[in-house]
């Protein structure tokens, strides 16, 4: 049996190294499908486009986290450039979704310990950054900045959440139609933990913060995190008791705490976790087995499809993100299973129907968000090996 692979802490995209085959006995278990046929004629894999989008950090500096306005023109991003002595040049930018050209450095201190990460857009055209004060190389003071709108390429105010030092978000949902936002922070003081909070970020107000007591969501399990806003719950997926078991789902109500689980499909870790609140789907991607996993969070169950030409756990899927939209899912490949070299993102209907796949991306190793603009269709990844610029594609 294989050790569970797991990549490195989410803020950097670490390189993972591919664990071994997961054992065809246990995945002969899973309730699974094999991943649909794909008409060749109007479904064939796709290369990135062929006028794609490039964009590049103001200084040549590292990404620590970006988004896009999905209902807007402008991106967001913060870089940090490492220096000879052991600082760093950090900056938060702004860029042109269309062109890719960077259009205002919102701050920027050089020399400096400390770092500045784009959380991402959080409601309608918001954009949320952490602000890192570093004394003696221990983060001593977190602050985080609104960007509302994120046009006005300045910070607007502070969004001020009952998080303390201690709590390091990692975790945002991806529902940028809505006005809630949901977080999930570890608790990285005494016996540690996981929190979440629900806020709608431009009015500055909160939900309970909730403590998460069951183990299964601990930290160190590495839980997912997405917003079902029909039902005013978070809905979390993460590795199971049994680490080459089933995955343990939650929802979390957000406004009492109250909790109730039940055991997913798929093998290992969970890398991605997306949900669509309008039809109750929801969609995962697990580390030992890659498959992704469809599931109705109504009835409580699931199903799982293999990754398109995927064979072992060196082809797992990472980040998922859903295109509500058009009711797709699209699920982050960092080693392709349907090109030679490279990277993909394959896309999945909500029936769990693979629509297409694009190659030719270079994804890292680490889940790296697939920030997606629905209206346009088109998407933004950061790129390996560098992770100082991002590219986009069609889908």
């Amino acid at each position: 049996m294989i050790a569970p692979a797991r990549s490195a802490a989410r803020r950097s995209f670490a390189r993972r190294t591919p664990g071994a085959l997961a054992l065809l006995a246990a995945l002969a278990l899973l309730p699974a499908r094999a991943p649909a046929q794909i008409d060749v004629k109007n479904h064939a894999p796709l290369q990135v486009g062929a006028q794609p989008v490039t964009v590049h950090t103001a200084f040549g500096g590292f990404i620590l986290g970006y988004d896009i306005d999905q209902a807007g023109r402008e991106g967001v991003l913060a870089e940090g450039l490492t220096l000879p002595d052991g600082n760093h040049d950090v900056a938060v930018e702004t860029f042109d979704q269309r062109t890719g050209k960077i259009t205002h450095i919102v701050v920027q201190e050089l020399d400096s310990k400390n770092d500045y990460v784009t959380l991402g857009v959080v409601g309608k055209h918001t954009g949320l950054v952490e602000f890192e004060h570093v004394t003696d190389l221990f983060v001593d003071q977190r602050i985080y900045y609104v960007m509302n709108p994120l046009s006005a390429a300045a910070f607007t105010g502070q969004w001020t959440p009952p998080f303390t030092r201690n709590d390091i978000i990692e975790e945002v949902s991806r529902a940028q139609d809505v006005t809630q936002t949901v977080f999930l922070a570890a608790h990285n003081a005494g016996g540690g933990g996981t929190r979440l909070l629900s806020s709608n970020v431009p009015a500055n107000t909160f939900g309970p913060l909730i403590t998460v007591t069951h183990p299964d969501f601990a930290p160190n399990h590495s839980p997912r995190l997405a917003l079902d806003s029909a039902h005013n719950q978070a809905i979390l997926a993460a590795l199971g008791s049994n680490p080459f078991g089933p995955p343990t789902l939650g929802k979390v109500n957000l406004a009492t705490g109250a909790t109730t689980t039940f055991n997913g499909v798929g093998i290992g870790y969970v890398n991605g976790l997306a949900v669509d609140s309008e039809t109750g789907v929801a969609c995962t991607s697990t580390e030992i087995d890659f498959r992704i996993e469809i599931y109705d969070l109504a009835t409580q169950t699931g199903f799982a499809v293999v990754l398109p030409k995927a064979l072992s756990q060196a082809h797992s899927g990472q980040d998922v993100q859903l295109d509500r939209l058009n009711k797709l899912f699209l699920v982050g490949q960092p080693i392709s299973s349907t090109a030679p070299t490279g990277s993909s993102v394959h896309v999945f209907d909500e029936q769990g129907k693979l629509v297409r796949s694009i190659d030719g991306l270079q994804l890292p190793a680490s889940p790296a968000l697939l920030a997606l603009c629905p209206r346009t269709r088109t998407c933004f990844v950061v790129k390996a090996p560098d992770l100082n610029e991002l590219q986009s594609f069609s889908y």
